[in-house]
């Protein structure tokens, strides 16, 4: 099981963006130097958040502010934005069971089914838990 280190990034630059957006310019160089990521992946990752309205980004002189309330930002919202199809990839299914055997002949739908359940459980676990309630966290682990 697997959900991208991208993810992590990304919540990590959005704090970043909520916290010193209003003071200072936000940029990829400063993002890469605060997460200890390549500065070309911090872009990627900040695109595909532009991408889906979480973001702005001014081109050039730089600088990047929320495009919404922390509130309205989930997890799964982040994940998605980064990795379209994270939940259909969390668990991997082997891909070549033989059609000659009985129980490989249908146990990508008998787990596709197991499977399903916990994607669900998760997409409700990451949409019930927003940048906000994140930002508050750091407050708590700051005082």
């Amino acid at each position: 099981m697997h959900i991208s280190t991208k993810c992590s990034v990304a919540i990590h630059c959005l704090l970043f963006v909520s916290e010193y957006g209003g003071e200072i310019k936000v940029t990829s160089e400063l993002l890469s130097r605060s997460t200890g990521v390549n500065a070309v992946t911090i872009r990627n990752i900040m695109s595909a958040l532009k991408k889906d309205d979480i973001i702005s980004v001014k081109y050039g002189t730089g600088g990047s502010t929320l495009n919404c309330p922390p509130g309205e930002i989930t997890l799964y919202r982040i994940c998605k934005a980064l990795e379209p199809d994270f939940l259909t990839k969390l668990i991997g299914v082997h891909a070549a069971p033989s059609s000659l055997c009985p129980i490989g002949r249908d146990i990508h739908t008998v787990l596709d089914h197991a499977y399903e359940k916990i994607r669900a459980d998760l997409r409700k676990s990451l949409e019930a838990i927003t940048l906000e309630q994140i930002i508050l966290c750091y407050h708590g682990y700051k005082a």
